[in-house]
This record gives structure tokens, sequence and C-alpha cells, in this order.
């Protein structure tokens, strides 16, 4: 089934989301760098990077895009399934191993050369642009308010916010807009959105702000929340999810080419179909 990817997993971000979420359609606009002198195809990426050795980041704490699955130690979701795609098309190997870790770690590493590349549902912002490289938008998502259904606060929007204790997860899409936007607030920043579920849950916050996408699974694979969400979404535009590359990485075109024919060949809306909807 085909969404409406304005772009997006993960947001600043995300990243033009770095989101933190599938919420709409694939896009090929770039979100970082101008375009190549050439137009990379299919027939010239395949294989292009045999004998590349790359390192690569995610988190498992961002379902449905990165999380682990019931053993706990097995890393799944929609961008691990990116990356791997990326693998089978450009050839390149994992060193190490997927490096799974917090979201402000990742963004950390990346920035700092450490990893090469990264998939997490990240939000490509201004911020992180001045120090990492992004792809083409493959996944855009809006934010949403999730409050304690059994704690009645009196949130129904994003509008009734502005005087109450808000948890958001550190250095993510939600984060900055929460920064700039609700400055009467209490923000409480939780390194892992997992806690900032939980303070919420325990009714230690008003409410979170959170990308769409992770919204909506979380309460979907947690069958004994207290928690839901309340009004529209809203910051659309503003969290698209991106593959981030290091800017000392050699095979950015080569990369981001790889996106733009997982988006063409309709693979982006099989993975939305397949996690996110």
């Amino acid at each position: 089934m085909k969404k409406k990817l304005v772009v997006v997993m993960m947001c600043a971000a995300m990243v033009a989301m770095l989101g933190v979420g599938c919420g709409s359609k694939s896009s090929d606009d770039s979100s970082s760098k101008s375009e190549t002198k050439k137009t990379l195809t299919e027939d010239d990426i395949k294989d292009s990077m045999k004998g590349v050795k790359l390192k690569v980041g995610t988190t498992g704490l961002f379902g449905p895009f990165t999380y682990y699955d019931e053993d706990g130690k097995t890393l799944i979701g929609y961008d691990v399934d990116l990356l791997n795609d990326l693998q089978e098309l450009l050839g390149f190997e994992i060193d190490g191993g997927l490096q799974a870790m917090d979201y402000s770690a990742l963004t950390t590493s990346l920035a700092e050369n450490k990893l090469d590349i990264g998939a997490a549902a990240l939000c490509a912002t201004d911020e992180r642009k001045e120090v990492m490289d992004f792809s083409d938008i493959y996944c855009d998502s809006g934010q949403v308010v999730m409050v304690n259904k059994n704690d009645d606060k009196g949130i129904k929007s994003v509008d009734d916010l502005k005087d109450k204790k808000i948890a958001v997860e550190k250095g993510t899409a939600s984060h900055t807009y929460a920064s700039k936007n609700l400055t009467s607030a209490t923000l409480e920043v939780h390194d892992t959105i997992t806690t900032a579920y939980e303070s919420l849950e325990q009714g230690k916050v008003d409410a979170v702000i959170q990308d769409g996408p992770g919204a909506y699974f979380y309460i979907k694979t947690t069958p004994d929340s207290n928690l839901e969400v309340v009004g529209d979404e809203f910051n659309q535009g503003q969290a698209p999810y991106c593959v981030a590359i290091s800017k000392e990485c050699k095979y950015y075109d080569e990369i981001n080419a790889a996106v733009k024919v997982l988006i063409d060949n309709g693979t982006t809306d099989e993975l939305y179909a397949k996690w996110c909807e």
C-alpha cells in the first residue's frame, strides 16, 4: 500500500529525521548535498562497493524502525531491512557487525566519523547537516502528543502543553520542537524513549512528545499500556528520515544513489507496509 511520504526514523531526525517516522511518502529530494554530476543508475552502483568495509550504526530502541526481536538479541525493523537492502545492492561489508547504541551516542559517533553510516529514523536537521551528510529522504513523520488515559490533565492537543511537564528523548525532533516552541513547559529529557514512556506510564510527567509511528508502535505492542495519542500530528515535514553518512565517508554518491533506487523501485513502500501499518 502506498503511503503519502512528504519526504522520514528516530529527526533530528531523523535528517530533513530525522522523526522519527514512516508517516508519509518517499521523496527523491536531496536533504544535504547538491546533486551529483552524473545520475548513477542501478546498473552503475550494483556491487560497486564490493570489498569495501563500512562501520554501520543504529539503535535498538526505536520501533518499528529499529528494535530487538523477542529474543532480546536480534535487531529487526524498517531501518534494519533498509540497511540490508543497501548492502545487497552495493555489495559492501559491515565492519564488526551492525552496532546498536542509544540515539545520542549514534549521532555523536556519526559526527565524529567513528561510524560511516547510520540508520535509525534519523532526522536530517540543519544542526546535524553541519557535522554529517544525509541521503535523500526515504520517510517522514510528524510528532504526536501521548498522555496517560488514567490521569486526565485536560490535554487534548499540543496546544495544551505550554505549562505541563513533558518527557522527550534527547536529541530527537521532539526534543528540538519542545525546546523551541514549549519554553514555558518543564522538559524531562531522557536518553531513551523507553524511559520517557515509563515516566508517563507512572504518572511522573503529563505527556510525551514522540514521532507518530513510534508512538503508535509502542501502544500497539504494549497491551497493558495506559498511554494514548491525543490530537493530530503536528510539526509535519520537520522530521524527515534519511540515511546519515559521515563527512569522511568516500561513498556518499553510491549510498545516496542506492537509496534513490530503493525509493524508485518501491522497496521503501514495501518496508512501510511491512513495519508501519
